[in-house]
């Protein structure tokens, strides 16, 4: 279990967070610039005090100001991986990793460094210089050698964010066989989504130092806090499904969503895997009588939840496909045109072309 509560005053800025969440896995911070979230974490390393904290990881407290517990940074046992790798100029990528395998207590090899060159990819950048490398490796390293000081918490700070695109989704897949292969909680930092989308077992709602939502990543998709920070074009509902069946010629994969079956376009999928499809509010049809002569692929029958205002002129409109939920943006006069109501029948409509980039492997429980 990670808990952790902060109380921290600067200026006008005014910190007041609790968090509590099952370990391990990834807890994603998610907010726009400046909502405290590297302030947070900060407090959690102990790089900055703050007027009232709790941070425990696994029964074990590293700050309980309540019972006047506040151990040093480098008594708290975590590793810390910043926007920028910070690693050492001086020394090859081979001396970058063994100081942080240095860092680890006596005896302690959890983590072995042979499995972390592995898993990371690093056999051939060992005897390289860090100004040699691209940013993606640097990242690589700078994460490699966060895991041999054997952490209990690992912290990444928005560690993609001085990456080009390319080099984001050359290192997302490290992220992702880390998230997997170790059982070691993670707290992530961001700002954009798709990370979060890709990554986070748990997600917490950032908003001017405040948490406004938390909770696994299906329900905040649905949350109305997190459209004042993504925009209203990336609202979407977040899926998890299994696979039933993947064609690698056609690179679609049929996914089982709630009580039916959506095509989305992934590579590499394999039949029974778990996977998390997002779609976005704005690529969603409704028809009011079951549809015939459409190229679109995918259809689900379902019932109204509920209608949310969104804005002036558009609703959101919550569909149960079967326990779980599919958001559609409509506008008002399409709304009232289809006399759109709650508990009424409906069915969904996406394209295929719609979901692609947009389906990735779920975290495993």
């Amino acid at each position: 279990m990670l808990r952790l509560q902060a109380s921290k005053r600067r200026d006008a800025f005014e910190l007041n967070v609790a968090i509590e969440v099952a370990t391990p896995g990834i807890v994603a911070l998610f907010g726009r610039s400046g909502c405290g979230k590297t302030t947070l974490i900060n407090i959690m390393a102990g790089l900055l005090r703050a007027e009232r904290a709790l941070v425990e990881v696994d029964g074990i407290a590293l700050e309980d100001s309540a019972s006047g517990i506040r151990l040093l940074p480098e008594q708290r046992r975590i590793g810390y991986v910043f926007q920028d790798s910070r690693l050492f100029p001086h020394l090859d990528v081979m001396a970058n990793l063994r100081y942080g395998e240095r860092r680890a207590p006596a005896g302690d090899r959890r983590i072995a460094f042979d499995k972390v060159v592995d898993l990371l990819a690093l056999n051939g950048l060992l005897q390289r210089r860090t100004h040699a490398l691209s940013g993606g490796e640097r990242q690589r390293v700078a994460l490699g050698r966060a895991l041999l000081s054997q952490p209990r918490l690992l912290l990444l700070d928005e560690p993609l964010a001085s990456l080009d695109a390319e080099r984001r989704d050359e290192v997302i897949p490290y992220l992702e066989t880390l998230r997997d292969e170790f059982a070691l909680p993670i707290v992530y930092v961001s700002h954009q989504f798709d990370e979060v989308l890709r990554l986070a077992s748990h997600v917490v709602l950032l908003d001017k130092g405040q948490v406004v939502a938390q909770g696994d990543l299906e329900s905040i998709s649905l949350h109305p806090a997190l459209r004042a920070i993504v925009g209203v074009d990336a609202i979407g509902a977040v899926l998890t499904g299994s696979i039933v069946t993947a064609d690698p010629q056609t690179g679609l994969a049929a996914v089982r969503v709630g009580a039916g079956v959506i095509n989305v376009s992934m590579r590499n999928a394999r039949p029974g895997a778990v996977v998390r499809v997002q779609v976005l509010a704005r690529d969603v049809i409704l028809a009011t009588r079951a549809p015939e002569g459409l190229s679109v692929r995918n259809v689900l029958v379902g019932e109204i939840a509920r209608i949310v205002s969104d804005d002036a002129e558009t609703d959101l409109v919550h569909v149960d496909v079967g326990g779980t939920v599919v958001l559609a943006r409509v506008t008002r006069a399409a709304s009232v045109a289809l006399s759109l109501r709650q508990g009424m029948q409906i069915w969904v409509l996406v394209k295929a072309v719609s979901i692609r980039g947009h389906a990735f492997l779920a975290p495993r429980e």
